[in-house]
């Protein structure tokens, strides 16, 4: 990001903002308390930012250089206008605006002296198109001993003053409100009429309120209502909503300081404790990842690999037995890097309000189209069409060195990337603890994660008495890596499944005929060894290029996403779409309901709704109990799923809830069903 620079001094200006450093006072006495800001007119049209910009945009931040001893507070914000540009709704000002801070002058100020004030000031100026700027604002304030005076700048410092919000005068509660929605409840004396002056709320954070959502003011007993529309990060209960209450408009607007304690639903779901999580603490949370790490070595979408690093070990102990602890560090390596960097990508994305989890990458069609198209490769190359190293071994080509450390390191990355979609048992209390958690514990709970995947190989390698239990190498080898190319086909076939859920029939016909441009790449790479220099390297420049074009295939056939909601109509479907309304409806009707929350990339999941929830046993057990089964679809990224998953402490899915005749609280099944199991649970809770 580039800014706009301007020199030192107590004005600058770019093309859209002209930016003045003024004080309330010409000169100061030791000790004193001024105000002290940044000036802004802002040419027509433009706008800049309050502190919570809204849906887009970025706050003014200023940056104060002060003699020793001197210190200056928060900016006190002026109340914003809204900005709407189509569904985008935006906080900021037009025009001018001052940003004034209180400055308190040390109590050992030389008196007779000119002190330097500097300030740095950034802020996002917006028209249709938004420009970062920066500018470095100077003054002199002068310290004297007697006869202060209020300095030329009292005009703009008295109007920026006359433009804060004031102390609300009413009595202000949070109430819930209709599906998605909240009351803000006014009390008091000579409340504001709604058919006379319009009433709006500003919040001061982004996420527990919609910005663009619309606000209803009503009279009710003892009151006033605003309804305020549920945000993408709602209130948890006894978090404070803070903000601004504008009321009337022009000239006869004022504005107030507002805040209100959320008490929490009264129809919020409540859940029995998870004994995985109960007394839940970070050795029990690493104990359970590293079990949950070593169970996913079972799983299908991670054995393939698996067996494959078994072929490769059984052939490096029959060469060169001294070179197989190396491999498996490396191995390790990969996995725990790879495990560190999606902790870390979390932490981001959770930092920056996002409501996300185990999985969260398969919810972008991007990643599901690369490492379908990156499976696929990896098949061709066990099938023998073309040869990347040994085996999976060598992964990566370049990557690679000679003697293979690199392909081993890169082998524990793929494993790492295949696991993503499985969930094993023991993994979701962990992985829930984690995501709750400040991020060095979270990083510490997927490195544990990532250590009990690496752990059988790793083990394998290091003691070579486990390596006697190991077949001979032979002929039947290269059969076998042959026949595990068909998983990999088999896989690549599920993910570009899962993208045509998530996007649309189109990403099937572009992802398909990536593959084929990709198989005609490798073949081009392949054919191109026997070739001259000159040959050669049209061949791998036009191999390059047509794995360029798989990849803008792809992306050609992945439109704007469609509504993947589940069909409710179909005659042989046994379930309904969830949504926080129906379920909500159907528990005050007192009725039985199973919620499955699922997505079509977690296999875990798939086998779940195979074994379990679609087995006649278990849909006849819903029709004999009259059983209302919710179907939750997180292909896609879902706040509100997102939200049922973290009140459960889950960092994804699959989660399964039952809330049986009138109950207040859910229970919580296992992640790996059987009929049995879920049945069981059913007739438990209807004792």
């Amino acid at each position: 990001m580039s800014y706009t620079q301007a020199s030192p001094g107590p004005e600058a200006a770019t093309d859209q903002v002209r930016a003045s450093l003024i004080s309330s006072h010409s000169a100061v006495h030791p000790g004193d308390e001024i105000l002290i800001g940044v000036h802004q007119q802002i040419i027509p049209h433009w706008h800049t930012y309050w502190k919570n910009p809204g849906d887009s945009g970025l706050p003014t931040k200023i940056q104060y250089q002060l003699p020793p001893g001197w210190s200056v507070g928060e900016i006190q914000w002026p109340t914003p206008s809204k900005i709407i540009l189509g569904p985008v709704v935006n906080y900021g000002y037009h025009d001018a605006v001052t940003l004034l801070s209180s400055l308190r002058v040390a109590e050992d100020a030389e008196v007779g002296r000119d002190w330097p004030i500097s300030a740095k000031a950034k802020w996002l100026v917006c028209e249709e198109a938004c420009i970062p700027q920066e500018v470095e604002l100077a003054i002199q304030l002068p310290v004297v001993a007697k006869g202060v005076a209020v300095g030329p700048a009292h005009p703009l410092i008295t109007a920026a003053q006359n433009s804060w919000p004031v102390v609300l005068p009413w009595q202000a509660s949070l109430l819930e409100g209709p599906a998605g929605t909240l009351r803000l409840h006014l009390s008091g004396e000579q409340l504001p009429a709604p058919d006379q002056q319009a009433l709006a709320f500003y919040p001061d954070q982004w996420g527990p309120i919609s910005h663009a959502g619309e606000q209803i003011t009503t009279l009710v007993d003892h009151g006033l209502d605003i309804s305020l529309q549920v945000g993408d990060q709602p209130l948890t209960p006894g978090q404070t909503l803070n903000g601004v209450l504008t009321v009337g408009s022009g000239d006869a607007l004022r504005a107030y300081q507002i805040s209100a304690v959320w008490p929490g639903s009264a129809n919020a779901i409540q859940a029995e404790p998870d004994p995985a999580l109960a007394g839940q603490s970070l050795p029990t949370a690493l104990l359970l990842a590293l079990a949950g790490g070593l169970i996913l070595n079972l799983m299908p979408c991670v054995f393939p690999v698996l067996s494959l690093k078994a072929l490769a070990l059984i052939e490096q102990a029959a060469h060169d037995p001294s070179k197989t602890r190396r491999h498996g560090w490396a191995y390790l390596a990969g996995i725990l890097v790879s495990f560190t960097a999606l902790a870390a990508v979390l932490v981001a994305l959770k930092t920056g309000g996002a409501s996300i989890g185990w999985g969260f990458q398969f919810q972008s069609p991007s990643f599901v189209l690369i490492l379908a198209y990156l499976i696929f490769a990896v098949g061709l190359s066990l099938s023998g069409v073309f040869d990347i190293g040994a085996g999976i071994t060598g992964f990566g080509n370049q990557l690679a060195t000679r003697s293979g450390y690199s392909g081993s390191f890169f082998t524990g990355v793929l494993a790492a990337i295949v696991a993503t979609p499985c969930t094993a048992p023991f993994m979701g209390a962990a992985l829930g603890f984690a995501i709750t958690q400040p991020p060095a514990t979270m990083i510490a709970v997927f490195l544990s994660l990532g250590t009990g995947l690496a752990l059988p190989y790793w083990l394998l390698c290091q003691w070579p008495i486990l390596q006697r239990w190991l077949p001979k190498p032979g002929a039947w080898m290269d059969t076998l890596k042959q026949g595990l190319a068909f998983p990999m086909y088999a896989t690549a076939a599920w993910l570009i499944w899962v993208l045509a859920r998530q996007t649309g029939p189109a990403a099937v016909a572009g992802a398909l005929g990536g593959c084929v441009l990709i198989a005609l790449a490798v073949w081009l790479f392949r054919i191109s060894r026997n070739a001259t220099q000159i040959k050669r390297l049209i061949l791998n420049t036009g191999a390059s290029l047509i794995l360029l074009l798989a990849f803008v295939a792809g992306e050609l056939g992945i439109e704007a996403p469609i509504n993947t909601a589940y069909p409710t109509d179909a005659k042989n479907q046994n379930w309904q779409a969830y949504s926080a309304e129906k379920l909500a409806q159907l528990r005050s009707e007192g009725k039985p309901v199973f919620v499955n929350f699922t997505a079509d990339w977690c296999i875990t999941c798939l086998v779940n709704e195979r074994v379990a929830l679609s087995s006649e046993a278990v849909r006849g057990a819903f029709r004999d109990t009259e059983v209302t089964y919710l179907k939750g679809d997180w292909t896609n990224r879902d706040a509100d799923i997102a939200k049922v998953l973290s009140q459960f402490g889950r960092s994804g899915v699959p989660l399964y809830l039952y809330f049986g005749p009138g109950a207040q609280e859910a229970t919580v099944l296992p992640q790996i069903l059987t009929p049995d199991l879920v049945i069981g649970a059913i007739q438990g809770a209807r004792l």
